[in-house]
Order: C-alpha cells, then structure tokens, then sequence
C-alpha cells in the first residue's frame, strides 16, 4: 500500500507534517519503536511508528532519522498523546532528509495504525503472490518445472509470512521453506501425517486443523492432477499415496481469498508431483520387464542381461549389482471393488525410502513394479562379501514399518491392511524366482498377523514351516541355496569336503569322534571343517534348531 492511502483514511488520525513529495512510496510493513538505534530490527519499506520516548533533547533527532533512511523506511509517525506536538527539530530532520513524517492524534492507539498496515498489506501481498504462483502453475504446466515446490514454499515464506513443508503420506519430509529452519521432526512428521490420513479417511474437506505441541498447523491434501477432479470415486483409491501440505496456521479464520490461495499451491505442487511420478516411468518398466522374464520362466541368460541394464539405472556409477533382493507389498480392503495396485506400488516406493532422507532423490533408486493388487521391488544391494550370500544383509522387514506404521494405520482405519513381504539377499539371475516366491510367502505369512500394517523377512520362514504342503517348491528351494550354496562354491574352489563334512557331522548327531574316525580325519581337522561352515553359514552347529535347518537342507537338496 502506499503513503497516501494512509493519509486518506480518516480513521487512523493522521496528519501530515512533511513529505508531501514522498506519498507515493510503498508501505511493506509496519514496526513501533522507541530505541535510539532500531536498524537492526528494519528490513525497508516500513513504517515507524514511535512514542519519542528515545528523545532527550533536541540534538536527537538527526541521527534518529538519519538511521531511518539509511535503513530505507518508507516514512515517521510521532505520536502526540506524551509530548503533545511534534517537536521542531524532528520535523526539520525529517524535511532535510526527505522522510515523510506524520503526527498520529492522541486518541488513536498504534495497534490500530498496525493492524490496519498488516491487513492492507497482506491483502495485496496475497493478490501478488497469487499473480506468481498462476504463472508459475502455467510455465510448469506447459514446460519443465523451475525448481519444484521450493520455490512455491519460499514465496509463501517470504511473502505470507507463513512456515510450511509437502509431507508423503508415511510423513517423509519432501521440500519446506527456507524460512522453515532445518524441517520438521520426524516424530512430528508422523503425527501430521497420522492426522491427515485419518481425517481423509472420515470425508471431511481439508484443510484439517491440528495442533501438535504448541503450534496450530493446517493440513491441505495435494490430490494427484489427473485424479483431482473425480471426487466421486472412492477416497481409498488415493487416501495412500497422496502428498500433504502442511502450513504453521490456523487457516479456520482464513479470508476465502487465502484458501483460494493455498489451494491453489497445492495444485501447483501436484503438477510436480505427476512430473516426479512420470520420471519413475523408466524404473518401473524395468522392474516389469524383469518381473516378467521371472514369471514366465525365462533363461536365467536372458534374466542376467535385464538386470544389467536395470543395475547402471538404479545404482548409477557404481555398474552391476552383485546381490539383489525382492520386496513384495499388497494393500487390502474390507469389501468393495477397489483398484489397490497403483497405490501398492507409489507406496512401495516411499516405503523403501530412508525414512531420514529428504526429497524426492533417494526414491530415484527404487524399481517397482505392479501386478494386479500386488506391488513387487526389485532392490539392488552393494556388495558383500564374496564367501556370504549376503543373507544378512539388505533390508529388514520390521525397520521398513519402523516409522510409518503409525500414519498408515490410520489412514487404513478399520478396513484396511498394508502386508510386506522380504526375501534373502540373491547373487545371481537364478535365484530371482526363489526369492519372489520368498517375499510372496513371506508377505502371506506377514497377512496372517493381526495388526493393520505388518511385514514379515526370510529370517522368518522357519524350518518347520518349509513342511507345510502349501508352501511353493521355489520357496524351499530358496531356502535350501541359501544354507547350502556358500558350502558348494567354497568346496568347488578349495576343494575342502565341506558338504560330506556337514553329512557326516549330522548323521554322527555331532559327535566329534565318531565324525572324524567316519571320515578318517585328525578331530582338530574336523572342528576346522565345522568352523568353517559355521563362518560361511552364520549358523551353529550346537543349536538344535540348526542342525534341523541344515539336515532339511541336506535331505531337499
């Protein structure tokens, strides 16, 4: 707003002293001061509002006001209710500087003049930043987006004032404003994601207004471009894949122009979204092809070429990966006809995320794939170990629902179930098929729990399970590889009898000196030999429970 609005609104008791040149300057804010030094508190573009209690004497005011311009506000109110008149001096320090200077009658507070300057100037902060994010909504629209939903968060931070973060739907943090500090905790993240989904979940229109802590925040859904307009299907179509913009605010005394405002943003954001989604394109296809080359029992040949082509993609600069593992996710619901794969996959992908990382990058190395209600990853591992299968290590079942279990219980409510599913760590196109039976057991055995959202690993499939008539050939060989298969190429590079050793060992129900006179070897050989196993297996051979595991390995292999 300008000078001359000011002096143009009777209300406020202004008169003008000096400065009749000068009204055509913008007023960007509004500041009450009576310190002999405010610069460190002035940006520009103010207006100072002050009692003169900083003025001893005459000698005071050129430096005051000196201060003022230097600091580039736009113009000086005295108040008269202490002093009376504006003094003299002041008034021609004003003139010799060029700053208009007005007198503020007695009978008016300053947090009138205030809230008036706040209100003004807000409105036509409000108008411009709606002009920016319009014409940036078109340019991302119609070209590659400049910058991403950082720059519409700074321009709400920069000229609203207003703190605000995109969340996903496991509240992973994705952009904030500059004004935002460092982001929010991650226990807060979860918590306003919690509340989002759940409130999504009961119908009710955003924004949802929840205070966690002290703060008030205001949380707008940012609904997929391409699905926007179809409210009337069903909310658990998207109710877990669908971005969140949070905002420090309590938007229920918002005018409508603001509301208009931010949800405008949150399309602008969803632009970026589908752009993001698109780039996945790639990943996904390489992920499906691979998927299924496995299904359709493919030569492994064939299998090896793809993840070579997958490998430079998802672990870019590093070349091929040695070991691989299979995630497979299925999103459940009580009744109805409701299309889940979709939002199995975009979930699967923000699931496999370091729940610690920020952005949108770290899910850049995830491929997914889709097959009816059933979402499968295809996970490239660093290498290990080339005497290990790497069957202890890659992802955990139970640390990829550490963090988020809580905001998608609740956007599954009551008639919903998330179920993960892990397998072993595999080092070569062979054992792909294994391993997706793996994760697909694993994952059925991960539904049978009760809970809303639970996985379950490879570690989990016991021996005793592996007897059970419906579990797949492909499983059990899966397991049998795992144990045996370090034992065989150690043995066919060292040519060291560790298979018979192990039969032997067993057939013998441990016993050192029946084994080694069996085997016609020193006993210290022998315990070398089981040593070795043992090193190679990560097992332990005077654990009953893995004796059993290597003698069902023995006898089904």
């Amino acid at each position: 707003m300008r000078l001359r609005a000011l002096l143009d609104t009777d209300a406020l008791g202004l008169r003008l002293l000096g400065g009749e040149d000068e009204l055509d300057r913008t007023v960007r804010g509004v500041m009450t001061t009576d310190l002999r030094d405010p610069s460190r508190y002035l940006s520009g573009g103010e207006l100072v509002l002050t009692g003169l209690a900083w003025r001893r004497d005459a000698a005071d005011s050129e430096p005051f006001v000196r201060i003022l311009v230097q600091a580039g506000v736009a113009a000086l109110a005295g108040g008269e209710a202490e002093l009376g008149d504006i003094p003299d001096d002041l008034v021609l320090a004003c003139a010799r500087h060029r700053l208009p200077l007005f007198a503020v009658h007695e009978s008016v507070a300053f947090a009138t003049i205030t809230e008036h300057v706040v209100r003004q100037v807000s409105g036509e902060r409000a108008g411009d930043l709606a002009a920016v994010v319009d014409r940036h909504r078109r340019m991302m629209t119609s070209g590659p987006a400049g910058g991403g939903p950082d720059v519409v968060l700074d321009l709400l931070g920069s000229d609203l004032d207003l703190r605000a973060w995109v969340l996903s739907p496991t509240g992973r943090l994705i952009a904030g404003t500059k004004v935002s500090g460092p982001g929010l905790p991650t226990d807060v993240c979860a918590k306003l994601a919690a509340e989002h989904l759940a409130a999504a979940r009961t119908g009710r229109r955003g924004p949802h207004r929840v205070t966690v802590g002290p703060p008030t925040y205001s949380l707008f859904p940012i609904r997929s471009s391409g699905r926007s307009t179809q409210a009337s299907r069903d909310v658990r179509e998207t109710v877990l894949s669908d971005w969140l913009l949070a905002v420090e605010a309590d938007a229920g005394d918002w005018p409508a122009e603001r509301l208009d405002l931010l949800q405008g943003v949150t399309q602008l954001i969803s632009v970026e979204r589908d752009r993001r989604d698109a780039s996945r394109t790639v990943r996904r296809r390489l992920a499906q092809e691979v998927l299924e080359l496995v299904q359709t029992g493919a030569a492994p040949a064939e299998i090896a070429a793809r993840l070579r082509v997958a490998a430079p993609v998802l672990l870019p600069g590093l070349g091929a990966a040695p070991h691989w593992q299979v995630v497979v996710a299925r999103v459940d619901w009580a009744g109805g006809d409701i299309e889940a794969g979709p939002v199995a996959q975009s979930l699967l992908e923000e699931i496999l995320v370091d729940p610690l990382a920020t952005g949108p990058e770290p899910s850049d190395r995830i491929a997914v794939a889709h097959t009816g209600d059933e979402a499968i990853a295809l996970v490239p591992l660093p290498a290990v170990s080339a005497e290990h299968d790497g069957s202890e290590a890659g992802i955990l079942a139970d640390a990829l629902l550490e963090s988020v279990r809580d905001p998608l219980s609740a956007g599954l409510d009551d008639d919903g179930q998330v179920t993960l599913g892990v397998s072993a760590a595999v080092h070569s196109a062979e054992g792909l098929r294994g391993a997706l039976e793996e994760a697909r057991h694993a994952r059925r055995v991960a539904a049978a729990r009760p809970g809303r959202v639970c996985a379950a690993g490879h570690q989990e499939l016991a021996s005793h399970v592996l007897l059970l008539p419906f579990v797949p050939d492909d499983v059990r060989r899966a397991f049998t590889a795992r144990l045996l298969d370090p034992l065989r190429d150690y043995d066919r590079r060292h040519r060291a009898e560790l298979i018979p050793t192990l039969e032997a060992f067993l057939d013998c129900d441990g016993s050192w000196t029946r084994c080694a006179t069996r085997l016609h070897l020193h006993v210290n050989t022998l315990r070398y030999r089981v040593g070795r196993i043992e090193q190679l297996t990560s097992r332990d051979l005077s654990r009953l429970e893995d004796k059993l595991d290597f003698f069902l390995a023995l006898r089904m292999s």
